[in-house]
């Protein structure tokens, strides 16, 4: 029932030309002096209609994040998912806690013992016992820190 009011409300919050939006740029993104300019000319629309565009999807939340996905461990950093077992009372102010930290890429609830899940980004590996030990002090809580093991792309684009 949830996710079908989700996509129904996303239903309603896309028009046509955000659809063919969402679907032009999964797929890549021109690297250039003007990569929205160069994105838009092909979906008929000036740079500014685009970037308004984006930003009126994320505002109303259709769409969560746009951006690049950078391979840290290339650039020298560390990507590691954490854990933590979250009191349902303090949900809320232990998210918005975890959240305010510049580390954290992305936090999401799920029903399990471990019921905060965030992945962690730190410009060098030794960052990520700094983090995890600040936000340990912060909360009161523990993290549970699980190191990628091994890499896999899965590509996964969905149609808008």
């Amino acid at each position: 029932m949830a996710s079908e009011r989700a996509a129904s409300s996303l239903d309603d919050a896309l028009d046509e030309t955000d659809r063919r939006i969402v679907n032009a740029l999964q797929g890549g993104f021109p690297l250039s002096d003007e990569p929205y300019r160069e994105a838009a000319e092909p979906l008929g629309l000036s740079e500014a209609e685009l970037l308004a565009r984006l930003k009126r999807m994320l505002d109303e939340r259709a769409l969560t994040r746009f951006g690049p996905m950078f391979q840290i461990e290339r650039m020298g950093g560390r990507f590691v998912l954490a854990a933590m077992q979250v009191p349902e009372a303090d949900f809320d102010r232990i998210a918005e806690t975890v959240n305010a930290f510049p580390e954290v890429a992305h936090n999401y609830r799920r029903e399990h013992a471990f019921n905060m899940w965030f992945v962690l980004a730190t410009e060098k590996p030794e960052g990520i016992a700094d983090a995890i030990a600040r936000i340990e002090a912060a909360t009161g809580l523990a993290v549970a820190a699980f190191p990628k093991e091994r890499e896999y792309f899965v590509e996964m684009k969905l149609d808008a």
